[in-house]
């Protein structure tokens, strides 16, 4: 899948988490009215490693993103590939996911569950993030 392809659907689907963000959750993060910061990522996987890269989000990733304050908001693989996942988390604000990060990094749960994941070798092979916030004509603000 080439890069264009990949932008396109990245937009699509943030178009349509839009849409069940709105409905979901609050316009703001906090008291103090800072915008939600949603991440897109894009995990490409070694040959043959996406079922571990599964197994990995669905029995440790997603709870251990929750225990340091990162809202899972949506996980896909695209149609056309059989090596990728593309998932949207929310941060209250961009030095909270720097701060949920860190910590995620350093988590003994999550370090275990890693060590655990790459036995039979590396899984993931590329990563691509981004930060986003809505603009003021969205309908998610």
């Amino acid at each position: 899948m080439n890069r264009q392809r990949i932008i396109t659907a990245s937009a699509i689907v943030i178009a349509i988490v839009g849409l069940g963000a709105v409905l979901q959750r609050p316009a703001v993060s906090d008291e103090k009215h800072s915008p939600v910061v949603y991440e897109l990522r894009t995990y490409t996987t070694n040959e043959g490693r996406l079922d571990a890269l599964h197994q990995r989000f669905r029995n440790h990733t997603m709870k251990i993103f929750e225990k340091h304050g990162m809202k899972n908001i949506a996980y896909w693989t695209p149609a056309e590939t059989k090596d990728t996942l593309v998932y949207i988390i929310a941060h209250k604000s961009l030095e909270a996911a720097n701060a949920s990060w860190d910590a995620f990094r350093n988590d003994p749960e999550w370090k275990a569950a890693y060590e655990a994941s790459i036995v039979d070798g590396k899984i993931v092979k590329k990563v691509d993030k981004q930060f986003l916030t809505a603009t003021d004509y969205s309908p998610m603000k």
